[in-house]
């Protein structure tokens, strides 16, 4: 089956939220606990519609449906749904700053068959059309051996707090585009 990687819409919002949970829910055992889990759902992990308003949040579909979500962006912020505190809208200057790689979320039923690593190439390639030489993330513990496949390199550990005193382990990542 082939992957469609589009662009998401603002009407796409509802399906995404639902995908998010879902895939957090189910890829995120064994790596975080069930309280970090509900959590982040609740507070870090969700729609950014930003992301989506700039033209740079994509929705990956597989046998008709929804099967992944992933973007990157422009701007400083480096995680966050739209409700996290802490965002910065600021533009990112390509050639002194990465671009940020953001909210990848993959359907549970559609882990493993290349569909994060399809948005992830979309999203690298379109950055560097925008003339960013390097990507960075915060990646998830679950994310990790996926974008480590794919040419990242971990920089940090970051504790990540989520709400009631409860954090999440997360890793800063960084990839050279050029």
């Amino acid at each position: 089956m082939n992957i469609l990687i589009r662009k998401a819409r603002t009407d796409d919002a509802e399906e995404l939220a639902a995908l998010i949970a879902e895939s957090v829910r189910e890829l995120a055992k064994g790596f975080y606990t069930n309280e970090q889990i509900e959590h982040s759902i609740r507070t870090v992990f969700g729609v950014d519609h930003q992301l989506i308003e700039d033209g740079t949040y994509f929705v990956a579909e597989l046998g008709g449906r929804m099967a992944g979500c992933g973007g990157w962006s422009k701007r400083k912020t480096l995680f966050g749904a739209s409700a996290y505190e802490g965002r910065d809208p600021e533009l990112l200057d390509p050639d002194e700053e990465p671009a940020k790689i953001r909210a990848f979320f993959v359907h549970p039923d559609m882990a493993r068959r290349g569909v994060g690593s399809a948005i992830l190439e979309r999203c690298e390639t379109e950055a560097r059309t925008f003339r960013f030489r390097s990507a960075e993330m915060m990646a998830t513990l679950p994310g990790v051996p996926l974008y480590e496949v794919r040419g990242y390199r971990k920089i940090a550990p970051r504790n990540i707090p989520i709400g009631d005193g409860v954090e999440i382990e997360c890793i800063i990542m960084r990839k050279e585009l050029v």
